[in-house]
């Protein structure tokens, strides 16, 4: 199966506009995304799919791919289908404008899912190790079946424990879980990376915005109320989206204790 990797970058963020071209250890955002991305190992290209023309050039002068799109697209998964409808393939990998430090073998991880047959979308999952992430509705988690098909996603701890949380250890927050073992919580945080079978994005972006998608803004059960399949795979990677600028200090020394 060939793969192609289209990195939706607009330029209008509300919380940090801009990010894409903000530097990170010399480098830009965005050419650290699409530089990580090109080192996947199953991807055959990598296209940034961009709204501004600043960002477009700034892609061209480091040698990148970059092609320009609609401006009023309502989400990345928008963009990203304008430019797999041009393309011939049969994936279509989203990865985020603002994820420097996502690594080519969790693409590749993405990538390898849609080996099943029954699966339209891959994406991954990573263990919660930290109490805070549990209650924290930033952070979306992940329930899935035996053979690794979702079953649902949302910014509330699910599933939820109910002998191990109990409503005084949510009443009290983060706190009332110090003593809880992540092994015990077997709770996953959803990783915003997404390998689509190219005829399932182009089905999927048609679609209205759905009832559960609307109430939890989350474009991924958008899918499952439409009985597309979705595959998850546990991965073992970190990676950090750079939503504001603080989000950009903590990778700047994230990558220095790595280096």
């Amino acid at each position: 199966m060939s793969a192609v990797i289209v990195i939706p970058a607009r330029y209008d963020s509300t919380r940090f506009p801009g990010k894409p071209l903000a530097l990170l250890r010399g480098k830009t955002v965005i050419q650290h995304v699409y530089e990580n991305s090109r080192g996947a190992r199953l991807a055959e290209d990598v296209i940034v799919a961009t709204d501004s023309e600043t960002i477009f050039e700034k892609v061209l002068s480091f040698g990148g791919k970059a092609v320009m799109t609609a401006r009023d697209h309502a989400s990345g998964t928008d963009r990203i289908a304008e430019v797999a409808a041009s393309l011939r393939c049969d994936i279509i990998v989203n990865v985020q404008g603002d994820e420097p430090l996502i690594r080519p073998d969790m693409i590749d991880e993405a990538i390898r899912l849609l080996s099943d047959g029954r699966a339209d979308i891959g994406t991954l999952v990573k263990a919660i190790e930290e109490p805070e992430e549990v209650l924290d509705p930033h952070v979306v988690k992940a329930v899935f079946d035996r053979e690794g098909f979702a079953l649902y996603f949302s910014r509330a701890p699910i599933p939820y424990h109910r002998d191990v949380f109990g409503s005084e250890a949510l009443e009290c927050g983060t706190s009332g879980l110090r003593n809880v073992r992540a092994a015990e919580l077997f709770m996953f945080k959803h990783v915003g990376i997404y390998s689509y079978r190219r005829e399932a994005l182009l089905k999927f972006q048609a679609m209205r915005p759905s009832r559960l998608e609307e109430r939890e803004k989350l474009e991924q059960l958008r899918a499952l109320e439409n009985g597309f399949r979705i595959k998850v795979g546990e991965t073992s990677g970190k990676t950090m989206g750079i939503d504001t600028p603080e989000d950009l200090e903590r990778a700047e020394k994230w990558l220095s204790l790595s280096s």
